[in-house]
């Protein structure tokens, strides 16, 4: 019979006995835990849990969270379970610069990052023909301020319309609004260039140039009504000199923009990201 693989999120208030109940639960349903990942925050005595479970028949996700629920309900777990056999369809959102879209493309293609584009979605007409080589469907929502709302609910229609997981704002320099992050919040992922919270808004890089720093990076996060304040998934930095004139950093950066988004993708898309009110615990691999 085929084997069904599920990976399990788990957060809840720290007490004793918790991997224990779980692990029983599952171990009466004939799984085995391939992978296990476990923190606790002492701060605010939070517990974070995740693992991978290979079932040695085709379980229904709903049999799996009913064998969970005694221990969901004796300790008040957020529980999320998710079928990792299913390829998970995604959203990429691009502007002009096509870079961190590309090598995202590039990662699935060559099977590192597990997904399948529903989409493209661009403000501007560039990315249409990649996408028609590519195969995946482009739309063009340019957008104003007068035309931001009716552009945004095309949007949250077309995500609802593909069954997206994860919308990818590769290099997308539009600002959502409150109302778009708030709908779409924990599915949505940046990637801002610069190291987060340093040089915010327009041209980070030349910024960074004009004072004189040693690192330059980009960071990961989600995206939420506080503009380039969501929670950080990934991060990154690289070293820059005195020699280096803006564009330079821009071109350094680039690169470290690609690596840095395709692996919070990755991340999120194997259920490596828990949030923790306004950070993440992230169990990288």
């Amino acid at each position: 019979m085929t084997s069904k693989y599920y990976n399990l999120r788990i957060a809840c208030d720290d007490k004793l006995g918790i991997v224990a109940a779980v692990a029983s639960a599952l171990s009466g349903r004939g799984a085995n835990i391939a992978e296990c990942n476990q923190f606790w925050d002492a701060r605010t005595n939070k517990f974070f849990l995740r693992m991978g479970c290979i079932f040695p028949e085709a379980i229904a996700k709903d049999t799996v969270e009913l064998a969970l629920k005694p221990a969901v309900d004796r300790y008040d777990i957020k529980l999320k379970v998710e079928d990792k056999t299913r390829k998970p369809k995604i959203i990429i959102m691009v502007s002009k610069f096509d870079h961190a879209m590309l090598h995202l493309l590039y990662q699935i293609k060559t099977g590192w990052l597990d997904a399948e584009v529903a989409a493209i979605v661009s403000n501007h007409e560039e990315a249409r023909a990649l996408a028609a080589l590519e195969g995946i469907p482009f739309h063009h929502l340019p957008v104003s301020k007068d035309t931001k709302a009716a552009q945004e609910a095309k949007l949250l229609e077309l995500v609802h319309e593909t069954g997206a997981e994860l919308v990818v704002l590769a290099r997308y320099m539009q600002v959502l609004s409150n109302e778009l992050s708030t709908a779409l919040f924990g599915m949505i992922i940046n990637i801002h260039h610069s190291f987060l919270p340093s040089f915010k808004g327009a041209k980070p890089y030349h910024q960074a140039h004009e004072r004189g720093v040693k690192l330059i990076g980009a960071t990961a996060h989600y995206v939420t009504p506080d503009l380039d304040e969501g929670p950080i998934i990934e991060q990154e930095t690289e070293r820059v000199s005195h020699a280096m004139d803006a564009e330079d950093f821009v071109a350094t950066g680039r690169d470290i923009e690609s690596r840095v988004l395709a692996r919070a993708v990755k991340y999120h898309l194997e259920g490596r990201v828990m949030l923790n009110a306004h950070r993440t615990v992230v169990f990288a691999p």
